[in-house]
């Protein structure tokens, strides 16, 4: 970042206020200073001049599925590729949304009308309430003479309700540049009730004209993406670029999506206020503020997830019915830089330092004190990197990656000492970042292998990023003889479906071929099961 032509502006920026100032500001103050300013009380309707043009080229979205409410997403965008979405700088645009019990919109039981604000990229999150537990609708918008595609969301269960099954996706990691999105395509035919996105929804680095490695011959990809995202207009442009993708496009349709972050939607690697490249933490929270507003933008979160400065609360939490409790983390915002200056390293004092973190402290008791309240058959750990130990020699010392949770061991076993003082018996971490395959067993004591098991983890690979991929790595043997809690190592591109219910949870690990041309098969490439009560993963 440090010959990045939006440089000086951030360094002014950053000079005016000071990282303690910035840490204190009000959301309005913050809000003057990163140009990420609220809707004004004096804004005027945009309509007839706005919409020429069919503006859902990025089509539609639901998210966070409650019993009786879920968020309805959409973005205006007649021209994507041009900052502003090809519409005023000012203004709103009103935009009528309407749920119904079925897809041709004959029994409509809810609709409303909300404004998208210029302020806000033009995107609208309708948090759509009053509706029945457990119920598949179908949604869509209006805005001028247009209307959006039809999508499909679910409901969660009622709370407390016995639920006989969940199925549900995971994914993560979809580089534009490395390739095409066709896993998502084969990801909308499945049958899920939602799926859990864990990061590295877009990348922060240039893409050129013929989309990377996609290699496009019928169209040309505008310069304007061909740099590495720093300002709030490139953060939103790329999302757009992103959710041009049909196959994207048709997962968020076909279900309601829980997201979380990992690094690339910011920067490569970066740790709470510590960016990769060593810049002062005041010039890189005005970057992490541009890029925070964008993600919110872009996903369907309610208005509680809206970011204040550089600031967000994406950790939460969901109840599926009885069967599942879900605890979503963000492992980037508040964790302790990386250890030995990242990478792959030895451990020692400086990882396993005990006052080292990767949630956070706010964030590690709110993540404790759900385990000891919940009632669920299934304790489920949506988050970032990898959980387990992963040794990369079969030497007794070994390096680890400081960018997991090998990095920061001690915050690993208060999390696992937590599941145990809390009595959980079914405890599933689901798992994004390493664009590889894992299934693991998570035990007490990862270098004893006669420890107890008190979980397992399902890592899923990426979408696209890391192009193709192979089969096995030429890293596999010595990964599958050094780590012997990994059961399962598979280096296509793909997703992960997870099915729980009173018996078993069962991953089943889909890839395809090859990213770099479309239209690649899928292939089930392993399935595993670990019964209730029995932690450990087992052939399906």
């Amino acid at each position: 970042m440090a010959h990045h032509p939006h440089q000086q502006a951030i360094r002014a920026a950053a000079a005016r206020l000071g990282r303690r100032r910035f840490l204190t500001v009000t959301g309005a103050a913050a809000a003057i200073a990163f140009s990420t300013n609220l809707p004004s009380a004096r804004a005027t309707e945009q309509t007839s001049h706005a919409l020429s043009d069919d503006p859902f080229t990025l089509g539609v979205a639901s998210g966070d599925p409650l019993p009786d409410a879920v968020v309805l997403w959409t973005r205006l965008a007649p021209r994507p590729y041009e900052p502003g979405n090809g519409l005023p700088d000012e203004g709103f645009v009103y935009v009528n949304w309407e749920i119904a019990h079925d897809e041709r919109f004959r029994r409509v039981v809810r609709k409303g009308k909300t404004v998208a604000h210029a302020e806000f990229n033009y995107t609208v999150h309708v948090d759509a309430k009053g509706l029945d537990a457990d119920r598949v609708y179908w949604y869509r918008f209006r805005a001028g003479r247009f209307t959006s595609p039809a999508g499909r969301t679910r409901t969660a269960p009622a709370t407390g309700a016995h639920v006989r099954e969940g199925r549900f996706g995971l994914v993560s990691c979809q580089a534009y540049h490395d390739g095409y999105f066709t896993a998502y395509g084969h990801l909308a035919n499945e049958d899920l009730d939602a799926v859990f996105h864990v990061g590295d929804y877009q990348y922060e680095y240039a893409v050129n004209s013929v989309g990377g490695a996609r290699n496009y011959t019928d169209r040309t990809i505008p310069a304007l993406f061909n740099t590495e995202t720093i300002t709030l207009d490139q953060y939103r442009l790329r999302y757009a670029l992103y959710k041009t993708d049909e196959d994207l496009q048709a997962a968020h349709a076909a279900f309601p999506w829980y997201v979380t972050w990992d690094d690339h939607e910011t920067e490569n690697n970066y740790a709470g206020d510590i960016d990769e490249n060593g810049n002062p933490p005041e010039e890189f929270l005005i970057r992490r503020a541009a890029a925070y507003r964008a993600y919110w933008e872009n996903m369907p979160l309610r208005m509680p997830q809206q970011p204040d400065g550089p600031d967000m609360r994406l950790y939460r939490r969901f109840h599926y019915g009885r069967l599942a409790q879900f605890d979503i983390l963000d492992t980037r915002q508040y964790r302790s830089n990386q250890a030995y200056g990242d990478g792959w390293q030895y451990p020692g004092p400086e990882s396993e330092d005990p006052s080292r973190t990767l949630t956070g402290a706010a964030q590690e008791r709110w993540l404790l004190d759900g385990f000891r309240r919940s009632k669920a058959t299934w304790n489920v750990l949506p988050q970032q990197v990898t959980f387990s130990q992963r040794k990369n020699t079969t030497a007794a010392s070994s390096k680890l990656s400081m960018d997991s949770w090998d990095g920061y061991p001690a915050s690993r076993e208060r999390i696992l000492a937590g599941v145990e003082a809390a009595g959980i018996e079914n405890f599933v971490v689901l798992t994004g970042d390493v664009h590889v395959h894992y299934a693991f067993d998570i035990k007490k004591d990862f270098n004893d292998p006669t420890s107890r098991t008190l979980g397992v983890e399902f890592v899923g690979t990426s979408i696209s990023s890391g192009k193709d991929g192979s089969e096995k790595p030429s890293n596999w043997a010595t990964y599958m003889a050094a780590n012997p809690h990994m059961k399962f190592y598979n280096g296509r591109r793909g997703y992960v479906t997870v099915t729980l219910d009173g018996e078993a949870a069962r991953a089943d690990y889909k890839t395809v071929a090859g990213v770099t041309a479309p239209g690649a098969p899928l292939t089930t490439a392993a399935s595993f099961v670990s019964e209730a009560g029995n932690p450990g993963l087992q052939d399906a």
